[in-house]
């Protein structure tokens, strides 16, 4: 079987410690080519400064992961889909719900594989907790996800414009793992979103949520200024008194207080196992409910100004 081609579009640091190992890892697919505009791509390997240079100069390209921030991920997917390849979006997939949306429809009337991938739903912790929280019902759940911005955003400035997130994105990990785990449907009630004064984007965020399978209380915190180690947990109370906790991002599962291990490639070699076989399939995956989680932050928050923010 001859490997896919691909050509990776944003070749910045999740690119480069998670993709490319996990294209390498794996004998379906081949790295093709990289697109930078700051010319630094992986060594042997062609690098352009645009991703339309590598659709026109790129031989036998048969696949696209794209890894840009999120405002531009919607142009670059369609121009590729309109060239006939198959694209793998890094999370978020889009910025809005509706740019998704069109190239799912865009995907499927040409028939190639469009995969939005959340790479927290690929721990294989999440999966023990979403089979043991199959069919129950939950009674409270408690969402933590603290870090320090300077630590795991320094001089990014894109994060902090319109449609960059602020504090949600990695806030949306969490509400990927939430949605993964969940056993039923998960939406926003109340929101408060604290915003720096001279930034566009959150820097905090308290939240309450419902769903369909719980009967009580739902709550996230998401925090960009904590410096004391990154806090991303997932506690969970069932009606029946089972406790599962989440830890370290997903990646460690605790169930009635007990450790459970839980076995899997991991994260990005799980993702490109999965693109593989839609592509073998033909199919797509598209799941929004993480960024429908964001959307509904953002339209029901309260703006809560506080002291200015400075890398």
């Amino acid at each position: 079987m001859m490997a896919t081609r691909v050509g990776i579009v944003g070749y910045g640091k999740i690119a480069q410690d998670q993709h490319v190992p996990a294209i390498e890892g794996n004998p379906h697919f081949e790295l093709a080519a990289t697109v930078s505009r700051s010319r630094n791509g992986h060594p042997g390997v062609p690098c352009f400064t645009s991703h339309t240079d590598m659709l026109r100069d790129t031989k036998d390209l048969g696949a696209v992961a794209i890894c840009t921030p999120p405002s531009a991920r919607y142009a670059i997917a369609r121009d590729c889909l309109d060239a006939g390849l198959p694209c793998l979006l890094e999370k978020p997939p889009g910025v809005t719900l509706g740019e998704v949306e069109e190239l799912k429809k865009v995907a499927d009337a040409r028939g190639l594989t469009l995969f939005t991938t959340w790479h927290a739903q690929h721990n294989p912790a999440v999966t023990a907790a979403a089979e043991a929280l199959k069919g129950k019902t939950v009674e409270t759940m408690r969402i933590t996800w603290r870090e320090d911005v300077r630590k795991w955003h320094p001089g990014q400035a894109w994060i902090w414009e319109p449609g960059g997130f602020g504090v949600f994105d990695p806030g949306i990990n969490a509400f990927s793992i939430a949605t993964r785990i969940f056993p039923g449907t998960l939406w926003l009630k109340e929101a408060e979103l604290l915003y720096p004064e001279n930034r566009q984007s959150p820097i905090a965020a308290h939240l309450a949520l419902s769903g369909s399978a719980a009967t009580g209380e739902i709550a996230a915190e998401f925090d960009w200024r904590h410096s004391g180690g990154e806090a991303w947990d997932i506690a969970v109370r069932t009606a029946d008194g089972e406790t599962i906790l989440l830890s370290e991002g997903g990646s460690k599962l605790s169930r009635n207080g007990e450790q459970v291990a839980a076995q899997g490639p991991g994260e990005y070699p799980d993702i490109y196992r999965e693109f593989a076989a839609l592509l073998d399939a033909k199919a797509s995956h598209v799941d929004v409910a993480p960024l429908r989680l964001c959307a509904e932050a953002f339209l029901l928050g309260r703006r809560t100004m506080v002291e200015p923010f400075e890398d």
